[in-house]
């Protein structure tokens, strides 16, 4: 590939980006698209508001990019959570690694390499891209020792930053633990594979169970049902009741002559039925009786102490391991109800099933991946297959479809991997909606790294070759390396094509949000529903956006010293999606449950990968080119930071893992000496309900005083645009013994 077809790419991208900025800047200011903007409760305060129309409102500004700019790590954390403030830590020490590294390659390597063979150069949008690469440097060049330096520069820094940030999310971690003194999912455990009974329900087992031998921690359970449908049921009439609240007695009076924009016949009145206040006081035996036929063999758990159900969950309860299974109860708003009714014991057989369908899917995958390379490669194929060659000679043609074709093909394939990636976790078992997530980031992680970076440059190197030397050479493990340092260098040029199309273009969608956007228009044109509280709301895709972060981390790690010249696209894309997701999380997206910051392990563990794999292909890099010292050089350097790597595992992982008991015991006795704990033994039960009611009647009180509704969400508007967001008081207001302990850390 040529640099002017790389040009033509980055000039695409650039109009793309500017035309749905500029389009953003709009909508985001009328009024209609705030619940799309602005999340469903301010959106829905601000509807309300009648606004004058003024020209302002056509004209694109730039106000949100100060605003995402100015906000502060309290604002994130109080919008978002820990977790989108984890997210937003990793774009940061994206850009500080980045800036070091393309500080050094582009000003010492980049022209060592462009100078690394007597050559007679072209005018440079003429130059090929590999000029500006390693592959360009002479076998046995003295110029060698500046990649080596730039690794270890690299290297050192990168290790400094993530022990930092490690350090730091693991201290907001604990703090976010500690914080939540009412949490209830600290006094439960979750209990699976509870053995069944021929003259007792699964209810009087658990009972019977824990009070014998859990006697002085035990409180009360509560048994999970097989009501997956009603549930369901239960959730949709929820929606329809508010979506016909908004019509009042007067006007389902009579017949409405308003057609439906589906069928276009008139709509018939309905009759709203008024809402009796009923309790389970009234169930009849025989629905208790129905009851425990439904029961599954799961059940919440609740102790009287955080620290006893922390022994609990961490025990070894009977000596089969398949049965009396305990762990962590998630927290309530996170629980994932479905996945509760499965058998303990099968779930082995589903993850095994899942893991062979995973295969075939990544083996089904490798059909775009060639094709792509396919496209990238042209020049190369045009001997093979003559037609080419007509395609070619137009310049536009084939700038055209080198740089710009193939990475748009290759992101439309993938916008197919994340839905299903979320439904293989969600096939597995997983019992909360956050770890569902966290297992779809893993997977989608390593499909990314393998479709996206090896199978590319695997691909391109035999299409290149377009004979069987190259696979009969890959065969045998040990020439891998080897073959990975010479084809990343070529491949990097595709790598940056895929930045500008997969990065910049796909940050300007995301702030655009074209699905909200047919979603709303679709309500309220199509449906003919005013009423905006019923369109949804949406939470951040952590499962999708972090792996493409991190994959563009591995092929910036890679290419930073093998082809220099990524790292501005790449510094162009972090510095964007730093803004970008800032925004996102400040004003769109609703934070229903987290993780608490489980997502950085994972980001430091890929982050090491990343690192490791770009010193093991510079050191087969060195080889090729005869340059014995820098190859020897680099082995040390793997040695030490996968020590580095190991420290951290052994320092900060655990804390990742399990709670710590110290942590749990001083919030007990805060909890004791304050004389709040018998109330929060109260409110256990309650807290963890998969059939209610209750929502309804909270619905009915939202709809009866919407004036106090409104004009909270209005202020919170309001003082999201002027940059005043209240905290949540995770940094303010902490004088306990083991808050001032976090801060000594």
């Amino acid at each position: 590939m040529y640099l002017a077809a790389l040009l033509t790419s980055a000039g695409i991208n650039i109009a793309v980006c500017v035309v749905i900025f500029s389009l953003y800047s709009i909508l985001r200011k009328q009024p209609r698209f705030m619940n799309v903007y602005f999340g469903q409760k301010l959106a829905h305060a601000k509807s309300r508001r009648q606004d004058p129309f003024c020209f302002e409102r056509l004209v694109p500004s730039a106000s949100w990019i100060v605003k995402a700019w100015e906000a502060s790590e309290d604002q994130i954390c109080a919008a978002g959570g820990l977790d989108a403030l984890v997210f937003i830590r990793l774009i940061v020490f994206s850009i500080r690694i980045f800036s070091i590294a393309a500080t050094i390659c582009i000003s010492l390597v980049l022209p060592l390499n462009y100078y690394g063979h007597d050559m007679e150069h072209k005018v440079i949008p003429s130059e090929s891209l590999e000029v500006f690469s390693i592959a360009n440097v002479q076998k046995g060049s003295k110029r060698l020792w500046a990649p080596c330096l730039a690794l270890y520069v690299i290297s050192c820094c990168t290790c400094a930053l993530l022990y930092h940030e490690y350090k730091s999310i693991t201290k907001l971690r604990l703090l976010h633990i500690t914080e939540a003194l009412s949490n209830p999912s600290h006094f439960t455990v979750l209990v699976r594979g509870i053995p069944s009974s021929q003259t007792e329900s699964y209810s009087e087992t658990v009972a019977k169970f824990f009070s014998t031998y859990y006697a002085s921690s035990y409180l009360s359970h509560k048994m999970v049902y097989q009501s997956g449908t009603v549930q369901k049921l239960m959730s949709d009439a929820g929606k329809m009741y508010k979506m016909l609240k908004t019509c009042t007695r007067e006007q389902q009076c009579g017949p409405n002559l308003m057609r439906c924009g589906l069928c276009g016949g008139t709509t018939s009145s309905f009759k709203m039925l008024a809402i009796e206040s009923q309790n389970d006081k009234g169930r009849s035996d025989s629905d208790a009786a129905d009851l425990r036929r439904k029961e599954c063999g799961a059940a919440f758990v609740f102790f009287r102490t955080r620290y006893a159900a922390l022994v609990a969950a961490q025990s070894l309860q009977s000596q089969n391991p398949m049965k009396w299974v305990t762990e962590r109860a998630p927290d309530p708003k996170d629980v994932y109800w479905t996945n509760l009714g499965l058998p303990y014991r099968i779930l082995w057989i589903r993850r095994i099933a899942i893991f062979v369908v995973s295969i075939l899917f990544v083996a089904f995958f490798l059909v775009p991946v060639t094709l792509t390379q396919s496209l990238v490669n042209l020049d190369k194929l045009q001997n093979t297959f003559p037609f080419l060659k007509g395609i070619l000679k137009r310049k536009f043609m084939s700038q055209l479809a080198t740089g710009y074709l193939p990475s748009v093909i290759l992101m439309l394939f993938l916008y197919m991997a994340p839905p299903l990636m979320l439904f293989f976790s969600t096939m597995e078992g997983a019992v909360s909606r956050s770890g569902r997530k966290l297992s779809a980031c893993i997977k989608l992680l390593y499909f990314m790294i393998w479709n996206v970076f090896f199978a590319n440059i695997l691909t391109g190197t035999i299409i290149k070759n377009l004979v069987g030397e190259v696979a009969r050479r890959l065969q045998d493990p040990k020439n891998i390396p080897n073959e990975l340092a010479t084809a990343i260098p070529t491949t990097a040029t595709f790598f940056m094509t895929y930045i500008l199309t997969s990065g910049w273009a796909s940050l300007s969608f995301e702030i655009l949000q074209p699905l909200a956007l047919i979603c709303n228009l679709f309500y309220r044109y199509a449906l003919r529903n005013k009423d905006e509280s019923t369109y949804g709301t949406w939470t951040f895709p952590y499962h999708t956006e972090i792996p493409r972060v991190i994959l563009f981390g591995v092929m910036g790690f890679t290419c930073s010293i093998m082809a220099p010249l990524i790292l501005p696209f790449l510094l162009v894309y972090f510095f964007l999606a730093y803004l970008v997701y800032r925004n996102q999380i400040l004003n769109v997206y609703v934070t229903k449950y987290q993780t608490g910051g489980l997502y950085w392990p994972t980001v430091h563990n890929a982050t090491i990968f990343s690192l490791v794999l770009t010193q093991i292909i510079a050191s087969g890099v060195f080889g090729i080119k005869k340059s014995t010292v820098a190859s020897s050089f680099t082995f040390p350097l793997i040695i030490l930071t996968l020590l580095f790597n190991e420290y951290c595992r052994q320092r900060f992982l655990p804390v990742f893992k399990r709670n710590a008991a110290k942590v749990l015991i001083e919030m007990d006795w805060q909890d004791e000496q304050s004389g709040i704990m018998e109330e929060t033994h109260q409110k256990l039960q309650s807290a963890y309900c998969q059939l209610t009611l209750t929502t309804l009647h909270q619905d009915a009180t939202l709809h009866e005083h919407p004036g106090e509704t409104v004009a909270s969400g209005l202020q919170d508007l309001e003082n999201l645009d002027s940059g005043k967001t209240q905290t949540s008081g995770l940094w303010a207001g902490h004088s306990s013994p083991e808050i001032k302990e976090l801060h000594a850390m």
